[in-house]
């Protein structure tokens, strides 16, 4: 039997994306005109959202983490939207307080950045921290360093994993907002972080936000990379995801995110 058509109201609910927005004339129609520009503001407010360095020190803390705040040489907002590169190396001063800090005897550090929507690394990092600290644990992988980087690309934990001593790095970072998520937080893998890292070298987990990736599923992805990754000695291209748990979504190697 041939099964009957799926109707438009079944393929809105299966995709936040615009379908079937219907028109006036060659025009779209008010209520769809004025949602677009609803997302569309929320979008622009999540990447000028102003980042909380303080707060989340103290919600991690609060989870008995010993946090260091760092900057990027992008002195402000309009450098790093307009600069990629100085979001991608510390600024002097950080590098000094870095170097000065005994090198950590942990397997991995953690980066916790603004990147481009500081309003999903409030909404969702340490939410997602709690979920993973657990699942590493779990596995004796020992976080040696916590991190919180103000004006941070994806990039900026290789220099901060390198002078921190890890092997691993992980950092938590908001995604370039969308239409229908402009909370969306990423995590990125690299191994042996050091300048000069690609983005071939790193693993992703994408999407964590409410419509998305949930956070155990998140932690779940992110705890077996970093096992396998540690494990194997590699992350990005040559590490896929094998855990053969659950749904793939929001794996992707290499990242689209610099």
């Amino acid at each position: 039997m041939t099964p009957a058509p799926r109707s438009v109201t079944d393929l809105r609910n299966l995709t936040p994306a615009r379908v079937a927005l219907g028109r006036t004339g060659a025009s779209l129609t008010t209520k769809a005109l004025l949602d677009f520009t609803l997302d569309h503001a929320r979008a622009r407010d999540a990447v000028h959202a102003a980042f909380d360095p303080p707060g989340l020190i103290a919600a991690l803390g609060a989870l008995g983490f010993d946090v260091c705040a760092v900057s990027s040489r992008a002195t402000n907002r309009q450098d790093y939207l307009r600069r990629p590169d100085l979001g991608r190396r510390l600024d002097p001063a950080s590098a000094t307080i870095l170097k000065a800090q005994k090198r950590t005897s942990g397997d991995i550090a953690i980066v916790i950045g603004d990147g481009l929507s500081p309003t999903a690394v409030h909404a969702h990092a340490v939410a997602l921290l709690r979920r993973l600290v657990p699942r590493l644990a779990a596995e004796r992988i020992e976080i040696g360093a916590i991190v919180v980087a103000s004006g941070a690309r994806v990039a900026l934990a290789d220099e901060i994993g390198a002078l921190v001593g890890a092997r691993l790095v992980v950092v938590l970072i908001g995604e370039r907002p969308g239409l229908s998520a402009p909370d969306s937080l990423g995590a990125y893998l690299t191994f042996a972080p050091r300048l000069g890292r690609t983005d071939a070298e790193r693993n992703c987990v994408s999407n964590i936000h409410r419509d998305g990736l949930t956070y155990d599923e998140a932690a779940r992805k992110i705890a077996w990379l970093v096992a396998e990754g540690l494990k194997r000695g590699v992350t990005g291209v040559t590490l896929k995801d094998e855990s053969g748990e659950g749904k793939q979504l929001g794996i992707a190697s290499p990242l689209t995110l610099a």
